[in-house]
C-alpha cells in the first residue's frame, strides 16, 4: 500500500513515544513521575465545571462553524483588558491551540514552501507544517548562549525565496526563552519588511517569571495584515482536556481562507466552548498564583538539575519546560533504559528526547523537562533523573 509523502516526512510525538514503555513499566509495579508532557497538576477553576453541570437543552446542537458568540465575546473581553480591541471576524474558534496552527499553516503554505522556526522547536509544528506542503528551515540556537535567537541579522539570514513565515512560541516551549517588546517588534518588523507571515504561539503568555508585563505581539499596533496569533485555553486554564483554541488575525482575506476550513470540520464542541467561556471570569489572582507555584517549581528543577555532574541547563524565564544537554550520546535510549531496566525504591521518571525538537539531527543528548509537578514530586524526579545517568554511564 502506498502512504503520503507527506505524512512518511512526520515523526511521532518524543512527548507520547515513550507510551507503550510506560504501560509496561506501570504494569511491573513502577511508580513513573512525568516530565515528558505538559500536563499540569494545577487545578482546574471551579468556573469550567460549573458550566457544565449547569448547562442545559433539550438536544446538543452543532455550534456555528466560527465559534459560540459566548466563547468569542469572553476571548474578546479577556484581549481588551490587554489593550487589543478584536472585532469578532477577527477570531475562529478551534480544537485547541493545535488545529489553529494547522489551519494557518493549510492557508499559508504550497509545496516546496519554508518556514523558519528558532530550534529547538515543539515538535507538532513539524507534522502541521510538512502536512501542508512545506518544510521548516530552522534559526539554531544554542544551549550555551540560552537558546537566544531574536537578532535581527540571524533570522534575516536564514530568509530564502522559499520563506512564507516566520513561527515564534513567546513564551517558549521547549527552551522557556522570553522575548521582550524590542525583540518582539524586531520580529515583527522583519516580517512585514520581508512580505511574510509571523505566527506567535501565544499560549503560555501568562507564565512569566521576569518583570517583563504581560505580552502580546497584538499589542505592537502594527504589522496586522502579517500577524496570525494562536491561543488556547489548555495552559492558561490547566484545562488540556476542554481542546479548545483560537485563531486570531486581523487579515481580513485570511480568516475568509481559514473559515473554509472552520466549515468543512463542521464545529467545535459545543458544550467545551460553553465551559471554556465561563472560564475567561476567574480573577487575576488566579494567574498570580499559579505563576508563583510555576516559579518554585522551577527553581526547584534548576537548582536540582546543577548539582547533577555532566548536566548543562539555564534557568528559563518563561512556560513551565526547560531543556537540558545530559552527559549521553542517545537520550532515547536513556529514556528506554529508564523505562525498561532502572528503577530506585520502584520509582523511575520520563521526559522528552531533545532530537525531535530539531529539524536535522542535533539535540541528541539534549531533554525537554516539562515542571509541571509539585515541588516534592519534582525534587524526587530530578534525583531519580541523576541516579539513573550515574548507572547508565557505568553500564555503558
Amino acid at each position: 500500500m502506498k502512504y503520503s509523502s507527506k505524512v512518511l516526512q512526520c515523526n511521532l510525538s518524543p512527548m507520547r513515544k515513550f507510551y507503550p514503555y510506560a504501560v509496561a513499566a506501570s504494569a511491573a509495579g513502577k511508580k513513573i513521575y512525568h516530565l515528558n508532557i505538559g500536563q499540569p497538576d494545577v487545578k482546574t477553576p471551579q468556573q469550567f465545571f460549573d458550566a457544565v453541570r449547569n448547562f442545559s437543552a433539550p438536544v446538543l446542537e452543532y455550534a456555528p462553524s466560527p465559534g459560540l458568540p459566548v466563547l468569542m465575546d469572553a476571548i474578546r473581553g479577556y484581549y481588551g483588558r490587554i489593550g487589543v480591541e478584536l472585532a469578532e471576524k477577527n477570531l475562529l474558534i478551534t480544537t485547541g491551540g493545535s488545529e489553529a496552527l494547522q489551519i494557518a499553516a493549510c492557508c499559508i503554505l504550497d509545496d516546496g514552501d519554508e518556514v523558519l522556526i528558532p530550534e529547538p522547536f515543539y515538535p507538532n509544528y513539524n507534522t502541521f507544517v510538512r502536512t501542508a506542503g512545506a518544510a521548516i528551515r530552522p534559526i539554531p540556537t544554542f544551549a550555551e548562549e540560552g537558546y537566544f535567537y531574536a537578532d535581527r541579522e540571524k533570522v534575516e539570514s536564514c530568509i530564502t525565496p522559499n520563506t512564507r513565515a516566520i513561527v515564534v512560541t513567546n513564551p517558549g516551549n521547549p527552551t522557556g526563552v522570553v522575548l521582550t517588546k524590542p525583540q518582539m517588534r524586531m520580529l515583527l518588523e522583519v516580517a512585514v519588511e520581508h512580505d511574510l507571515f509571523l505566527i506567535a504561539d501565544e499560549v503560555y503568555r501568562e507564565f512569566v517569571y521576569t518583570d517583563e508585563p504581560l505580552a502580546s505581539f497584538m499589542q505592537l499596533g502594527f504589522g496586522e495584515e502579517n500577524l496570525i496569533l494562536i491561543d488556547s485555553v489548555s495552559k492558561r486554564f490547566s484545562s488540556c482536556g476542554a481542546r479548545i483554541g483560537c485563531l486570531i488575525s486581523k487579515n481580513g482575506e485570511l480568516m475568509q481562507q481559514a473559515l473554509k476550513y472552520c466549515q468543512a470540520r463542521l464545529s467545535v464542541a459545543t458544550l467545551d466552548q460553553i465551559a471554556s467561556a465561563a472560564l475567561y471570569q476567574v480573577e487575576p489572582e488566579y494567574f498570580t498564583a499559579v505563576r508563583e507555584e510555576y516559579r518554585r517549581r522551577r527553581d526547584v528543577v534548576v537548582q536540582e538539575l546543577q548539582k547533577i555532574p555532566g548536566v548543562l541547563c539555564t534557568k528559563p524565564d518563561g512556560a513551565f519546560y526547560l531543556m537540558a544537554r545530559l552527559p549521553v550520546e542517545d537520550a532515547e535510549d536513556f529514556q528506554r533504559w529508564l523505562l525498561e531496566e532502572f528503577e530506585d525504591q520502584g520509582e523511575t521518571v520520563m521526559f522528552a528526547a531533545g532530537g525531535a525538537f530539531y529539524a536535522g539531527g542535533r539535540g541528541k543528548d539534549e531533554i525537554r523537562i516539562a515542571y509541571v509537578l509539585n515541588e516534592r514530586d519534582s525534587a524526587r524526579a530530578i534525583e531519580l533523573l541523576g541516579l539513573g545517568l550515574k548507572k547508565y554511564n557505568e553500564t555503558r
